[in-house]
Order: C-alpha cells, then sequence, then structure tokens
C-alpha cells in the first residue's frame, strides 16, 4: 500500500505552527513543536509506495538528523544520535502519535480542496468510537440481501432445525475468524486495506497477493449480488410492469426475469460506477441512511411477529388439492359461484378449462380436487413450527404443496408446468442452502477496514466486530425460529411471493405495512452495492501500489486525488460478469468461495503466528489461541467443499496460480511475515536433524563452496565457473559462492556489499542458485581458509570445493597467489572436503550453449571413492552435456593384467549404472628423457633463484627476465628438432650429438641413467624425487594429450601437494606440465569417503 509516516507538528496552546514542506515530502518542525506521528496514503515520491519499515516506529527524517545532541550527560552517545533517538523524545513521538483517516476520506477533502487558493485545513484526530466506528458499519454490511430476499425460503426449504445448522455453522465461522481478526489487528497499527494488509504482513507478499486477489473478487462479486438484489426487488415488488422481456407462456417466466435482470442491472451498475466515480463523499454521506434503512426493516419484521400472536395478519393461501396456486391471475380462492341465483365460473376456472363454460373440459387434476382457503401467516400461537421444523427439498420444477392436506393425484401430470402453481425454480439441497446463505454473515472486516477513522483501534476492532457478530447471529437464529412459528410452510418455499399476490414474504410479516420491508431492502442493496463498488477498487489500487502484482501496477492510478479510476473501471467489467450471469442464487456461492478463502487465511495467519511465538507477536486482545484458529480456518476449508465442491477448486486453483506468478516474478518484500518464521523453523528442524549422522552414499552428491576471484571492480573474474556449478549442480543440493577481500570489515564494509551484490548478480545472470558470502580477511589466505572452514551451517555444509586454476602464476613475481591456492588445497585435504579445479576455464560452456556429439574423458589414475565416476553422469543430466558420451582411462603398469583391468572395469561401471567406453591405456617403464632432466634442471633453478632472491624490485625483474631468456632459447632448440614416432627424445644438446642421437635406432638409444648423466655432468645434482615427478608428469600429459585432446572436458586425478613446503613451487610446475596442451580440463581430488555405490 502506499502508505508512509509524516511528521506533523502540533502547537501549543491557540498558537498556530507555520509549516513548510521539506524537501522529500516531510513537514519541518518549528521551535518549540510537538512532533506528532501521523499516517498519510499519499505515495512515496521516492520509492515504491510502501510503507518504510527499518525502524520500528517512525522514520527519521531530514529535519531530526540535523538536529545534534546538545548536552554533556549523554556525550557518550552522541555519535549515535542520528540513527539511536533519546528515549524521552522518542515516547514523546509515540504519546502523540496518530492515525490519519484513510480511504475515501482524504479523496472527498482533496475534491473540497481543489484549487491553488485553498489553505490545507488542520489535521483533525480520528474520534470515532466503537459503536459508530465498528459495530455500526459491521452489522450494515453483514446484514443486507439475503435476509430479507432468501432467508425465508431457506428456512421453508431446510426446514428450522437444518436452517439452524446453516447459521450456527456459518457464524461459528465468522466468530472464530473475529477472534482471530482481532489478535492481528490489535498486535500493531493496521493502516489501510484492512484484511488484505493483515494477511499480507502476516504470510507474505505471495499469500497476501493471492488472498488479496480473492477478497477483491470476492467483494467485487458482491457488489453483483447486491444489484441483482436491487433489480430482482425493483421488477418484482415495487414496479412489475416495468419489465421489459415479458413471458407468454408461464415456462419462460424464468427466462424472461433472468433477462430483465441482466439489462436492469447493467444500467444499474453503470449508474452507480458514475455516482462513485463523480464522488465518493455522497456514497459516504448516505452511508447512515442505508444503515437506518436496514434497522428500521429488522425492527418492522420484530413488531410484526409479535402482532401475530394476537392479531395476525389477513393473507389467504389459495390451494388446489395440497397443491399451492399463484395468487396473480384470479381474485377468489373459487371454482364456481353464485351470482343471482346462477352458478357462472371465476377466473381461476378458465386458468384450468378451456372455456368459461361448466361443461368445459378441464385439467385432470383440477377436476379432482377442490380448492381451499388458509391462512399464509397463522401465526406465533398457531402451532405451524410443528410443520416446519423439517426441510422440503426438491428438485427443479417439483410443486409446492401442503403435505397435510388431502389430495386426489392425477394420472396425467405433463401439463403441470403450465398451470399456475408455484413450483422450485431450482433444485434444493442442504450445501446449495449454504452456499447461498453464507453471504449473509460475511462483512465483518468493516471494523478493521476503518481502523484509521477509530480513536482507539486497538480497543474497538474486538468489541466491536464481536458485538456486530452476536448481534446479527442473534437475529438470524431468532428470525429462523419466529419465520417457522409464523408463516406457513407453502408461504416459506414461495421464493418470490407468487401465493401472496406477489408480494415479498418477509414484507407480508413486517408491521405496519410490508412496503416498510420492500423499501427498505430496496436502499439497504443499493447502499450495499455502492459500497462495493467503494471499497473494492480501493482493495485493487492497495495490492498494485505494493508492487507485487506487476501486470496489476497500471491500477495503482488514479485521479489527481488519488481516486482508482482505472481500479473501477476493472472492477466494473468484473461485476458485469456477475450481472450476466443474473441469478442471485448462483452468484452467491461464487463470493461465498473468495470471502472464505480469505477468512481461511486470516485463521492461518493468527495461528501461525501464535505457534511460532515470534516475538513481534503481542496482541493487545488476549481471547485467542491457535486451537480456535485452526478450527475456524477448518470450518472455512469444509465450508468451500461443502457449499460447491468445484467452485471451491476454481478458487483455490486461482489463489494459486496468482501466488506461483508472484513467487515467480520474485516479490522482495520483506513484511516480517509468518512464513519467513515457518521456513526458519522448519530448516532450523532439518538442519537439526541432518546433523544427527552423516549423509549415506546413496545420498551423497556435491555440496558446493565456489571460490571465486574478483577484480579490481569487484566483479566476478570468471563468471563460467558459476555456470560449470550450474551445470554440475542443476539446481539440487546447497551451492555457498564465497570470495575474500583483503582488509578489515570495518574499512571494507561498502565494499564487500558491493562484492556481494555484484556476485548475486552474477549468479542471476548464470542462473546459479544457492548462497553468496563474502568476507573481509587480513590477508587472502586466513580469509579462504576461514570459508573453508565454518561456510554452511549445521548438516548442510559443503562437501566440496571448486575454484579455477591460478592461471597467472607463472607471470606473478609474487608467489602469494600461488601459496594461497597450494594452501587451500591443503585445506580441503585436511577437512576431508572434494576439490575441483578448473583450468582454462573461461573456454568452459555457457548455460546457453549446446555441446554436440563428443566425449567427457575420465582419466581415473588413482581411486578417489568413485568422485570421478559421478562428475560426468551429473553433468550429462544438464542440457549442456546432454549429447556427450562418457569415456573412462585407466594406466596399466608393467606388472598388471591390462585385459583383466578392462573386463573388471567393464563390471563395475555395469553394476553402477553407469553408460561409458572403457580403455585401458599401458604405461610401460622407460628410461627418463632428456626433455624431462632439462625441465627440472629449469624449475629447480628458478625455485632457487626465487628463494634467494631478496633484492630490489628492478632486480628481480631482471633476474626473472635472465631465467625467461634460458627457457626461450632451451624450447627454440627444441622445436627445430624433428621426431615422427610419439616418445620422443627432448634433448639441448650440441648439434653433433643431436645427429647422432636423431640416426640412432630408437631401442637401441634407450640408455642408463649413468650414461645420461655422463652426458650432461650439471643434472647430477637434481633432487631425483623432482625427477620422477616431472617424469610422471611429461609422460602422462603425453598420454592423456594423445587420446583426450579432442574431448569436450578431461578429468584427471589431482595430485596432492607435497607434505614439505619447501617444494611447492616444484608442484605447480609439476601441475603445468601435466596440463599442457589439454583445453577444457577439471582436476578432481576426492574427500577420503566413497561417493558412490553399486547397492540400492
Amino acid at each position: 500500500m502506499s502508505d508512509r509516516f509524516v511528521v506533523v507538528p502540533v502547537g501549543q496552546g491557540n498558537e498556530q505552527c507555520s509549516e513548510s514542506e521539506g524537501a522529500e515530502g516531510y513537514t519541518i518542525e518549528p521551535q518549540d513543536a510537538v512532533p506528532v506521528l501521523e499516517y498519510s496514503r499519499e505515495p512515496n515520491r521516492y520509492g515504491d509506495g510502501m510503507p518504510k519499515e527499518s525502524s520500528p516506529f517512525i522514520n527519521n527524517t531530514d529535519n531530526d538528523k540535523g538536529n545534534l545532541y546538545d548536552g554533556k550527560n549523554m556525550a557518550l552517545f552522541e555519535e549515535e544520535m542520528d540513527s539511536n533517538p533519546m528515549v524521552s523524545s522518542l515516547l514523546n513521538k509515540l504519546a502523540n502519535y496518530t492515525n490519519l483517516t484513510q480511504g475515501v476520506k482524504e479523496h472527498e477533502e482533496a475534491d473540497d480542496d481543489e484549487g491553488p487558493a485553498k489553505t490545507k485545513k488542520p489535521v483533525k484526530s480520528p474520534a470515532l468510537g466503537t459503536l459508530i466506528g465498528v459495530y455500526l458499519p459491521c452489522l450494515q454490511n453483514i446484514l443486507g440481501v439475503i435476509l430479507f430476499l432468501r432467508l425465508t425460503w431457506i428456512v421453508g426449504t431446510a426446514g428450522i432445525m437444518e436452517s439452524l445448522a446453516i447459521v450456527v455453522m456459518t457464524c461459528s465461522c465468522t466468530m472464530l475468524t473475529a477472534i482471530s481478526m482481532s489478535a492481528i489487528a490489535t498486535n500493531g497499527v493496521v493502516p489501510a486495506g484492512g484484511s488484505y494488509y493483515m494477511i499480507s504482513r502476516s504470510l507474505g507478499p505471495e499469500f497476501g497477493g493471492a488472498v488479496g486477489l480473492c477478497f477483491y473478487l470476492g467483494t467485487t462479486f458482491a457488489g453483483s449480488m447486491y444489484i441483482l438484489g436491487t433489480i430482482e426487488i425493483l421488477l418484482t415488488y415495487i414496479v412489475p410492469s416495468a419489465a421489459i422481456f415479458k413471458a407468454e407462456k408461464k415456462e419462460d417466466e424464468a427466462e424472461a426475469l433472468l433477462n430483465n435482470m441482466r439489462v436492469y442491472g447493467t444500467c444499474c451498475l453503470t449508474l452507480m460506477s458514475l455516482v462513485v466515480f463523480v464522488g465518493v463523499k455522497y456514497v459516504n454521506k448516505l452511508a447512515l441512511v442505508f444503515l437506518a434503512c436496514v434497522i428500521l426493516s429488522i425492527l418492522a419484521i420484530y413488531a410484526g411477529v409479535i402482532k401475530t400472536a394476537f392479531e395476525p395478519p389477513d393473507f389467504p393461501i389459495c390451494l388446489l388439492g395440497n397443491r399451492t396456486l399463484q395468487n396473480h391471475n384470479f381474485d377468489q380462492c373459487l371454482k364456481t359461484m353464485e351470482v343471482d341465483n346462477v352458478t357462472v365460473t371465476t377466473k381461476l376456472w378458465s386458468l384450468f378449462c378451456d372455456s368459461p363454460d361448466l361443461n368445459a373440459t378441464c385439467n385432470e387434476y383440477f377436476t379432482l380436487n377442490n380448492v381451499t382457503v388458509i391462512q399464509g401467516i397463522p401465526g406465533l400461537t398457531s402451532g405451524v413450527i410443528r410443520d416446519n421444523i423439517w426441510g422440503d427439498y426438491g428438485p427443479n420444477g417439483m410443486l409446492v404443496e401442503n403435505k397435510h392436506q388431502a389430495s386426489e393425484p392425477a394420472a396425467d401430470t405433463s401439463q403441470d408446468i403450465y398451470m399456475p402453481y408455484v413450483a422450485n425454480d431450482i433444485t434444493t439441497f442442504f450445501t446449495l442452502l449454504v452456499g447461498i446463505y453464507f453471504p449473509s454473515v460475511t462483512g465483518i472486516m468493516a471494523g478493521s477496514n476503518r481502523s484509521g477513522d477509530l480513536r482507539d483501534a486497538q480497543k474497538s476492532i474486538p468489541i466491536g466486530t464481536i458485538m456486530a457478530i452476536a448481534t446479527t447471529t442473534f437475529i438470524y437464529i431468532s428470525s429462523v425460529i419466529l419465520f417457522g412459528a409464523c408463516i406457513e410452510g407453502v408461504v416459506l418455499r414461495d421464493k418470490f411471493g407468487d401465493s401472496v399476490k406477489g408480494n415479498l414474504v418477509i414484507g407480508i410479516l413486517a408491521w405496519p405495512s410490508p412496503w416498510v420491508i420492500v423499501i427498505g431492502s430496496f436502499f439497504s442493496c443499493c447502499g450495499a452495492g455502492l459500497q462495493s463498488l467503494t471499497g473494492a477498487p480501493r482493495l485493487l489500487q492497495a495490492i498494485a501500489r505494493d508492487g507485487i502484482v506487476p501486470f496489476l501496477q497500471v491500477f495503482g492510478h488514479g485521479k489527481a486525488n488519488g481516486e482508482p479510476t482505472w481500479a473501477l473501471l476493472l472492477t466494473g467489467g468484473i461485476c458485469e460478469i456477475g450481472i450476466l450471469i443474473a441469478s442471485l442464487d448462483a452468484v452467491a456461492p461464487i463470493l461465498s468461495m473468495f470471502f472464505l478463502m480469505c477468512y481461511l487465511f486470516v485463521n492461518l495467519a493468527c495461528a501461525l503466528q501464535t505457534l511460532l511465538r515470534t516475538p513481534n507477536w503481542r496482541p493487545r486482545f488476549k481471547f485467542y489461541h491457535w486451537a480456535l484458529s485452526f478450527l475456524g480456518a477448518s470450518l472455512c476449508l469444509s465450508l468451500m467443499f461443502i457449499s460447491s465442491w468445484y467452485y471451491a477448486l476454481v478458487a483455490m486453483l486461482i489463489a494459486g496460480c496468482i501466488y506461483k506468478y508472484i513467487e515467480y516474478r520474485g516479490a522482495e518484500k520483506e513484511w516480517g511475515d509468518g512464513i519467513n518464521g515457518l521456513s526458519l523453523n522448519a530448516a532450523r528442524y532439518a538442519l537439526i536433524r541432518l546433523e544427527e549422522a552423516p549423509p549415506h552414499t546413496k545420498n551423497w552428491r556435491p555440496q558446493m563452496l565456489l571460490l571465486l576471484n574478483l577484480d579490481s571492480d569487484h566483479a566476478v573474474k570468471h563468471p563460467r565457473l558459476l555456470s560449470f556449478c550450474t551445470q554440475l549442480k542443476a539446481g539440487k543440493g546447497l551451492t555457498i559462492v564465497g570470495s575474500v577481500l583483503e582488509g578489515t570489515y570495518m574499512t571494507k564494509e561498502a565494499e564487500v556489499k558491493k562484492a556481494e551484490q555484484n556476485i548475486k548478480s552474477s549468479m542471476t545472470t548464470e542462473r546459479t542458485k544457492g548462497f553468496c558470502h563474502v568476507v573481509a580477511s587480513s590477508n587472502l589466505r586466513d580469509g579462504f581458509s576461514h570459508l573453508i572452514q565454518t561456510a554452511g551451517l549445521g548438516g548442510m555444509k559443503h562437501n566440496t570445493v571448486l575454484m579455477a586454476w591460478p592461471g597467472t602464476w607463472k607471470q606473478s613475481n609474487d608467489p602469494v597467489s600461488w601459496k594461497n591456492f597450494i594452501e587451500t588445497v591443503r585445506e580441503t585435504t585436511a577437512a576431508h572436503q572434494a576439490l575441483l579445479v578448473a583450468k582454462n576455464v573461461d573456454s568452459f560452456p555457457t548455460n546457453a550453449d549446446r555441446l554436440g556429439q563428443g566425449t567427457i574423458d575420465v582419466w581415473w589414475v588413482v581411486h578417489d571413492g568413485g568422485l570421478l565416476m559421478l562428475l560426468p553422469f551429473l553433468l550429462r543430466q544438464h542440457k549442456v552435456w546432454r549429447k556427450c558420451k562418457m569415456r573412462i582411462f585407466t594406466v596399466a603398469n608393467m606388472d598388471d593384467n591390462s585385459i583383466q583391468m578392462k573386463k573388471d572395469l567393464q563390471m563395475f561401471l555395469y553394476h553402477l549404472r553407469l553408460d561409458a567406453e572403457v580403455e585401458v591405456v599401458e604405461m610401460h617403464d622407460s628410461d627418463i628423457s632428456a626433455f624431462t632432466y632439462e625441465k627440472t634442471l629449469v624449475m629447480e633453478q628458478r625455485s632457487q633463484m626465487l628463494k634467494q632472491m631478496q633484492l630490489s624490485r628492478t632486480e628481480r625483474e631482471r633476474e626473472a627476465q635472465l631465467i625467461h631468456d634460458r627457457n626461450t632459447a632451451s624450447h627454440a632448440a627444441l622445436n627445430d628438432k624433428a621426431d615422427a614416432g610419439p616418445d620422443r627424445v627432448h634433448m639441448t644438446w650440441t648439434k653433433d650429438k643431436f645427429l647422432t642421437e636423431r640416426n640412432r635406432n630408437r631401442a637401441e638409444a634407450s640408455m642408463g641413467v649413468r650414461d645420461i648423466f655422463n652426458m650432461k655432468p650439471e643434472w647430477e645434482s637434481l633432487n631425483q624425487s623432482n625427477v620422477r615427478r616431472m617424469h610422471t608428469a611429461v609422460k602422462l600429459n603425453e598420454v592423456v594429450v594423445n587420446k583426450s585432446q579432442g574431448a569436450h572436458l578431461v578429468l584427471l586425478n589431482m595430485p596432492g601437494p607435497p607434505k614439505n613446503r619447501g617444494g611447492d613451487e616444484n608442484y605447480m610446475e609439476f601441475l603445468e606440465v601435466l596440463l599442457e596442451g589439454l583445453n577444457r580440463v577439471l582436476l578432481v581430488r576426492g574427500g577420503g569417503r566413497e561417493v558412490i555405490t553399486i547397492y540400492s
């Protein structure tokens, strides 16, 4: 809702306080003015129209921030006065807190104040008490069209006992809802929007939007129902001659009535919409008149009931046999009568016979049965209550009969529908009557919707609403009993009063005249229709201004004074749908569904807040309990399906679609709702359960901690790493994206927040679902260590770390980058977490790419718990990698049986249910090549140089350049050598030695280590462990490049770093050699546990 708090001054005594508007719409306080916090629904020009809830009580104004604290007693806190005001000033503002009137009154004042010359009126405090502000509006909204037009018919059809059951069920539902609503309404201030505000702030924007729109539709269809009621009273009881469509035959009467309702209803809707558009103040001023009509009508009914005890009114009912006749076209209930001693036929005769002659051919039933006259209202003391205890349901067209009257059945009943009998116009059954009756108990939100008008809303809303429901419940229960005790059953079942000359049935009971009820109910329905057309657009406007349903935002705009013009147009259009249905009995169950859904969620909101025991849940109304709220919610749900199961499903489907739409569009609103509390409790319970035992191998999946590097602008360096994580996870399990900024949090707070925003933006772009965590640390090494140790919560912790290969480690003069990388590898190993390192990550596919036919190659050198097998399977679940085939290579040594290894591996994959090609690569023992020695020599010289260098920056760069030149010369000499064999020998010898070596047979050219030492004396000093490692890297690289250079992705076991930290730089060189010549590589280290199993 477009509400905001505004601080305005209130002068002392009779002094007038000058006001001047601040730059941001806040009112500047003059000297000695007492600030009063008032609530305004004026749209916030600097936001989305939302009330800002950053402070629990008020919004600080710029003027407040400028007033520095001037004193010595609290100097210790003076620097925090902007955000934490003194308690004394805060209490002063709270004591003078008031709430401007909401709803239509601002529009009314805006209309009156139009023109530049108008001065602003002094603000008046709300002064409405419980009686005027809550009780009477609720009474007016609850009592209405169903009471006057349908209650007598419901009593006659269902009987007194079942009618009482309907009344008790529905009134219990609204009473329990009122108790829940009172608790919510007294838990702080409820601004304009009433029930919508309560539900949305208690259950969140998704539920709030869904139920708010359902409440809007219910209010709109209520307008249709009231308009249809108005037209029914007009055409049936006031001016029947005004009907445009007239039925020539009795069987066409129902269709003609519906067409008349459509035409007149549309005209009435147009007229009412114009009244609402032109000026809502007229509707408000007439509200008291409409209320007076309702109260006078009810008093007239009670007066008529009392009068029947000693002087029943004379309303004769004509029965033919036991069938009730429509008393429109005849005056006397006689077949024949004596006139001047001559027997003549009456008008009744001509209705059943083909001519007025005594020897005419007449209807068989008419011939067999006599006519009888009974009193329509026998009175309280007549004992008719015994006949009306039980119901009389029947199909459409069933004749209304008096079961206690004698009757001779006719053989031919085919002509009965053309005869002037009173008959059912619809099929009647108990659940239908529940749906038709329920709208007569709605309207309990009228008090909460006017909370801004009340002197003390937290006291008035519970008392006024509950008293109004208690009063109306008494009225309905007493009416059911009194109607059944005073009125004949056939008259009660006569919906339109055809048996009493077209009078309103409840009207013939009233005193002093039926016209009191007819006129009173007519104006009551008119007023209720206007109120619905006034309230529904404002509710829609409130929802639109909240911004949670994007396609409704156009309906948040209106006239200059805020009048919701567009919302009124939509409301009129939806209302017209109800009018085209044209039947009051068909429209009533529709709005019952929407109101019941609204009440259902009010009860759920109260129950949820009570059970969660949120700290802010402190209602002043104490007479509530979560069990009562659940009972109310259950009753609402039951009534929905009792009334109409298919309407209930449609209403729930509509609400569900709106909920998912709001959730899909991402309603980024934080209203402190109960659903968040429920989610928190559920998450806490699940986390505790998860921590009880480690996950079984069958449930293991990579829960990812993604370590990102950021550039100087705190943007993500390698967004493809996020894409790869998305493809690997497919939205399942846990993903934590972390990064580290160097420095302290106090100095880097703004940069940390900026980095988090950038990462979240990249995660959204790459469709990575997870959490973002950026920490500030004195150095990157400690920061990544803290993330690895502490990321996650309870059982929801990561088990796999994904990071990018430091591609520029060689070019960097600072060894910190590769040292941090190696320490991270050690950290993950110590924490028993798996590690994935992506090399050349910027060449990895995006989420939009679709890789064609190709392979994912797995080089399974050492056992890692099966992670190498699992990762390709997970990748192929994503559409980017779906067409890729999986190939698994394993390495056989001299002593291994490669054929048996291949069979065993194929069987293992079969049991794992993995589809992959298998190949065993034999790596025979061979002498260490000259290239390996040369690589090792260069590596150790570089390492020794970097260790001993404690030079200036310039000298260090010069030394690095010398080493670079040496490497360049060495590689140039190697590139001049031509060798067609796959096992080339790389040497940096003299030209003569090179030519000699080239011409030798390769088998004969293999020489022992001692011979090579003799050829290059400086190699003798090399660390033999480094030589062996380099030899492994070179040989394995040659094999992998030979087999997998064209693969879309290569997965390879990652060797562990040396235990002796002195050889860390050599480790990086080994890995660089191992990965040389490969495009996309994923190095994998297992976490020390099995992650894949052959068992089900």
